[in-house]
């Protein structure tokens, strides 16, 4: 097991995180996914805009994907939306998430700050990106990681 998995998140809290993005895609047509990592040596907006890109997170249909990007040992987040949300929502828009997150990974609570996140996100893509009757989940829920 590797440090990453020990030290952010128990196998069963990340089970509770994974169920968490896929209680948030019920309201919506926007995809959550998170990505983890051991440090961020660049600019962590840059990286989260990367990982995003190799995660192919670009290929939902309405470009409504959402990416949290998490730098463990850098004591760094992100969170990157696609260019569909970015057209139609303020820019203030992530702001209330990244302190939801930023609060509770302050505390050292991993599991609760990316479960409220993702809640929040899926609260605000409803707005825009609302389900519908033949939604599709277009990306993996799983959390994916770089080592």
């Amino acid at each position: 097991m590797s440090e990453i998995n020990t030290v952010i998140l128990s196998p069963e809290q990340e089970k509770k995180v994974v169920m968490a993005i896929q209680k948030a895609e019920l309201n919506t047509s926007g995809e959550i996914r998170i990505h983890i990592e051991t440090s961020c040596t660049s600019d962590v907006y840059n990286r989260c805009m990367d990982m995003f890109s190799k995660l192919e997170m670009y290929k939902t249909q309405q470009r409504n994907g959402v990416l949290i990007y998490v730098a463990f040992q850098s004591k760094s987040f992100a969170i990157y939306g696609d260019k569909g949300i970015n057209e139609v929502v303020k820019n203030n828009f992530w702001e209330s998430t990244k302190n939801t997150i930023q609060t509770h990974f302050e505390r050292g609570d991993y599991q609760k700050g990316l479960i409220d996140g993702v809640a929040e996100i899926g609260k605000q893509l409803k707005q825009f990106f609302p389900i519908s009757d033949d939604d599709k989940n277009e990306l993996s829920d799983t959390i994916s990681r770089t080592e």
